[in-house]
């Protein structure tokens, strides 16, 4: 089986050795059953198989238990024997123990490189998903999108989108005009999902530098591709935030990689732990989106696998797209999981041999029931299968050997410094305090220019007395003036004092204050 991945076979009760072919590894597949069945072990071997095959691989560690595949198995494992039993039964005659080669990535920067992208690279409809977002909230983020585009203003990491978003609220009124109406609320509504994704670490997703997928591609010096292990235990905690990033991904392996056609071995084989994740309350939208990868994404060289515990977990029309099949064993307690397993059985080619419900009910831990791709991508007869053992470490290697692999890694040192570019954030801060600088420029000017009136105001009230003339006859006529002056104030004052002139004064006083 030199074009195949050997997935297992043979023994008693058990039909032909089976194994996925490498030019149809390509049309997709699944990993299904229940917990505990062995789900992780299938989701090893194949990598193992892959990785062997010069085929990088993308997985998610989900349990943790992952890293094992960068150590080599041992005799002195509690499971050597029954493993080398089982490598006897189905006839797999060059089994023996091995590593192989890793990059670990750690979204958190814990447990692996750094891995990041770009809020303008995710998008506002995958950010609207991790923000759960309402339609008129998912509005708002398009706009704001929009309008980055429109006026240079570069979208790297989350306080690029938030200062973003404060200009859109400052500047709704003119906004709403031309996009539509822009409500201070739901700006934010917005801005309150950002900082609950900022307090779960989310804002490490977004940054520079943002992952090369070049790097999701190499190979080994001795040609075998490199197993990338996502380190995910801890992301589970966020599971909108795993499911999105996986599938910003998924997209970008779609948009930046070349057309293939059908290649004699995929690209790069991606795995798609916990998949029903990235269903469950997905709007039609997404649904959409996902069923377009996965639909034109084996063109370009990519296979795509989904991990999920039952078949019925991934979208009926994505599905029917999932040509290769490992269908561990899965629980039938109540009606409703007799009507998913009869379902999942109706999606296998039947073998005349055993009823295939039957058999998903029945397969034991470390079997399963598989159906692959065979000539002209036709699936494959449905069989019992016994999984071969996996031939490198099972379970987790120790947190030295780790850091070990990941300091010695091809990418190591080119992830782990944070850059902060000059982006929108910048730009719209330099905005504001030009703003402010003019608005206080404006101000002074404006004080200036009052008290500049005052002045001008005061010294024309200002009249200062004559100088007097030293000539006798003018002398005498000032006092003639000052006597008669006086005369007619006194005359005056008596006259005030009197009933005419109390009303000559209202009338005086009463006109001031109504001019007022």
């Amino acid at each position: 089986m030199q074009d195949s991945i050997f997935i297992g076979g043979g023994g008693e009760n058990y039909g032909e050795k089976q194994g996925l072919k490498l030019k149809y590894a390509n049309r997709h597949g699944l990993i299904a059953g229940a917990t505990g069945t062995g789900k992780t072990v299938t989701l090893q071997i194949m990598a193992e198989g892959f990785s062997a095959m010069g085929v990088p691989v993308f997985l998610s560690d989900v349990k943790g238990d992952l890293s094992g595949l960068a150590a080599a198995g041992s005799p002195e494992f509690k499971l050597h024997d029954a493993f080398m039993d089982r490598a006897g039964k189905i006839g797999f005659d060059d089994y023996s123990y091995q590593s192989f080669p890793v990059t670990f990535w750690d979204l958190f920067g814990e447990q692996g490189h750094p891995v990041r992208t770009t809020v303008a690279e995710m998008g506002p409809l995958l950010i609207s998903r991790l923000l759960e977002l309402s339609e008129a909230q998912e509005g708002i983020l398009n706009i704001a999108f929009r309008l980055a585009d429109e006026q240079g203003l570069p979208l790297l990491d989350l306080k690029d989108l938030q200062a973003l978003l404060v200009w859109v609220g400052e500047n709704r009124a003119e906004l709403s005009l031309r996009y539509g109406n822009i409500s201070v609320q739901s700006v934010g509504a917005i801005q309150r999902r950002l900082l609950v994704l900022e307090n779960q670490g989310g804002a490490k997703l977004f940054g520079e530098p943002a992952l090369e997928l070049a790097d999701l591609m190499r190979t080994d010096l001795d040609g075998r591709g490199r197993i990338n292990i996502l380190a995910a235990d801890k992301l589970m905690g966020s599971p909108r935030l795993y499911a999105t990033f996986l599938l910003w991904l998924l997209s970008e392996l779609f948009e930046d990689l070349p057309e293939v056609g059908d290649p004699d071995k995929p690209k790069l084989v991606f795995f798609f732990d916990e998949a029903h994740l990235l269903f469950d309350d997905a709007p039609k939208a997404l649904v959409d989106k996902v069923e377009q990868v996965a639909r034109l994404i084996r063109s370009k060289g990519v296979g795509v696998y989904f991990i999920t515990q039952n078949p019925a977990d991934v979208p009926e029309d994505i599905l029917g797209q999932l040509g290769n099949r490992v269908q561990h064993a899965l629980r039938a307690f109540t009606a409703r999981d007799r009507k998913e397993l009869r379902l999942a059985a109706e999606t296998y080619r039947d073998n005349p041999r055993f009823d295939t419900e039957e058999a998903i009910r029945e397969v034991g831990v470390g079997e399963a029931v598989t159906s692959f791709l065979a000539k002209k991508g036709v699936p494959g007869v449905v069989e019992r299968t016994l999984v071969r053992p996996p031939s490198s470490h099972l379970g987790p290697i120790d947190a030295a050997a780790r850091r070990r692999l990941i300091d010695a890694s091809p990418v190591a040192g080119k992830y782990e410094v944070l850059q902060d570019r000059h982006s929108a954030y910048e730009i719209l801060t330099k905005r504001a305090q030009d703003a402010a600088k003019e608005a206080e420029a404006a101000e002074r000017a404006e004080e200036e220019a009052e008290e500049m009136e005052r002045e001008f105001k005061a010294a024309r009230r200002y009249s200062g007395s004559r100088v007097k003339r030293s000539s006798s006859r003018s002398s005498r006529s000032n006092t003639r003036g000052d006597t008669v002056g006086e005369a007619l104030g006194k005359a005056l004052v008596k006259e005030l004092r009197g009933t005419t002139g109390r009303r000559i004064v209202r009338g005086i006083l009463g006109g001031l204050f109504k001019g007022k």
